[in-house]
């Protein structure tokens, strides 16, 4: 009995130096929002020690329509963070015998093309599937999401026209929300039950999740819902996602409830310690080298301690929650305006509630010396993306980079190393160009485009009314890039940027095709018709 209530008093100590942190770390946490007022939209935040909340806070308005506030109770859409979700549903089948991750997609969903290579739902929850995102894809047809209502049945129709992968499964890494749409379908297709259901009545409802459903409708009057906005010429503009498509995306939840999930990973409700345990094992690839994405989260570390996350964005709503279990702390953050940067956010607030058991994040960044001596055009060898490597450390994002006199090296966070060659910049004249003026098609984004010769330079024109102008970069490669005065260039019928265009050239050397190049979609061919 006294070891029993010692040890209750320790715990009770515990939690009131857990309250006690997070009440001197409220004025900090209130100066990180400092800038979402009752005249903007902002974010929500949640922050959990030990399994118990500790802060619950809302900075700015849920609705400007209205002059609604954002409360810890205003429900937000969790964009990606939605994925881990989908991939716990189709762990639970697997755990019931009525899948296995490992077996092949086309055994749930014909309607995926046969690629003559096994891939798996594995290979699609880890993001090594090949697969090119469907998004992205109706981005070059011109209708990027959030510009026309999609549907389940437009992803299986989009699918089933991708002739090509942009890789073997398990040869690299690429994220694909069109994985975690297909998991979904599956989920769907072998529980009999609609995916919003199985989720509400497998995960949500055990969990106390309350607030939070699955915009499988987005007419449905959600109440609570914070409106998504963002910000152009100078003025809130509501952006919301008007699709049908969700397990990538699509969770309407709340800071609080987010907080009741991560704690499932700690003291599971939800499955077991070996659940949960698989669903945070970080994945390989076909070769046996492990790349930091495990089954819908990144396994990393931040600062020194090891870090369960993941970020969201659709529309104007931004979104992370991470988890630091050997601390026992979890942070969610969830915004409605598209400027927000959640992920930011929340490190600045484990920051506060982790103190001194972080360590300095290591600047990996290329020195100003090594970029004069690198400085150059360049050509992935991988993808054929072109890269200028110029003065500013910044532009070369989060990898690490090594140079030689002919090539620069680029390490990614799983692991990967892309190779980009130097490459002479080219300087087509106007008559140079017209080799390039056709029309070229894709069956597969059931889209055409018309390369035309306007004022000297090259643009690709695309129905209705969008020209995209072209950059020359190396030998037929050009990149794009709209109108910079235009306020949303990705805008149906507006100028815009596809990625990058490179020509392709037959046996004999003339241009019988071009393709789109883009972070999700490898190779798009059009044909020269």
């Amino acid at each position: 009995m006294r070891a029993e209530g010692c040890r209750s008093a320790f715990v009770a100590v515990l939690a009131s130096i857990a309250v006690v942190s997070a009440t001197a770390a409220d004025p900090e946490v209130d100066k990180i929002f400092a800038k979402y007022t009752s005249s903007t939209p902002g974010c929500a935040v949640g922050v959990a020690t030990g399994g118990k909340p500790v802060l619950a806070k809302g900075y700015g308005l849920a609705d400007l329509e209205h002059d609604v506030p954002i409360t810890p109770d205003s429900i937000f859409e969790a964009g990606s963070v939605s994925k881990q979700f989908t991939a716990a549903a189709v762990l639970m089948l697997a755990r019931e015998g009525k899948l296995s991750i490992d077996d092949p997609v086309r055994k749930f969903i014909p309607e995926l093309p046969d690629y003559g290579t096994p891939l798996t739902i594995r290979h699609m929850l880890n993001h090594t599937s090949g697969l090119r995102d469907w998004g992205s894809v109706e981005s070059i047809a011109g209708w990027p999401r959030t510009s026309r209502v999609y549907t389940h049945a437009h992803v299986l129709d989009i699918v089933s026209r991708q002739t090509s992968l942009n890789f073997a499964p398990g040869t690299h890494w690429s994220y694909s929300n069109t994985g975690f749409n297909l998991a979904a379908i599956i989920v769907s297709r072998v529980s009999g039950k609609a995916f919003a259901d199985f989720e509400r009545e497998r995960i949500f409802a055990p969990l106390g999740m309350t607030h939070t459903s699955w915009r499988d409708d987005f007419t449905r009057i959600v109440k609570g819902r914070a409106i998504a906005y963002a910000e152009r010429d100078r003025a809130f503009r509501t952006q919301m996602p008007f699709e049908n498509v969700y397990g990538n995306g699509g969770l309407l939840t709340t800071v609080g409830d987010l907080l009741k999930w991560n704690e499932n990973f700690t003291s599971p409700v939800i499955g077991d310690l070996s659940f949960v345990e698989e669903q945070q094992r970080a994945g390989h690839f076909a070769d046996g080298t492990p790349h930091l994405y495990a089954l819908g989260l990144y396994v990393r570390t931040y600062k020194g301690v090891r870090e369960v996350s993941h970020s969201g964005s659709t529309a104007g709503y931004r979104a992370f929650l991470t988890r630091y279990p050997d601390q026992h702390v979890s942070v969610a953050v969830l915004c409605n305006v598209a400027s927000a940067n959640a992920t930011q956010f929340a490190h600045q607030i484990a920051d506060l509630y982790l103190g001194d058991r972080l360590k300095p994040a290591p600047d990996s960044r290329p020195t100003a010396a090594q970029l004069t001596a690198a400085k150059g055009l360049y050509r992935s060898t991988l993808t054929g993306q072109p890269l200028t490597i110029g003065g500013d450390r910044n532009t070369l994002g989060s990898r690490t980079w090594t140079f030689d006199a002919k090539t620069a090296s680029a390490k990614d966070e799983h692991g990967a190393v892309e190779v980009y060659e130097r490459v002479e910049p080219a300087k087509p004249s106007p008559d140079d160009l017209q080799v390039y003026a056709g029309t070229y098609v894709s069956e597969e984004a059931e889209t055409v485009l018309t390369a035309a010769v306007e004022r000297g330079k090259l643009v690709l024109k695309r129905r209705p009314s969008t020209t995209i102008a072209l950059t020359p970069q190396y030998a037929d490669a050009f990149t794009s890039g709209g109108d910079p005065s235009a306020s949303d260039p990705e805008a149906p019928g507006g100028s815009g940027q596809i990625g990058a265009v490179i020509f392709r050239r037959d046996a004999d050397g003339k241009v019988n095709a071009l393709s789109v190049v883009q972070e999700r979609v490898w190779d798009l061919r059009f044909a020269r018709r």
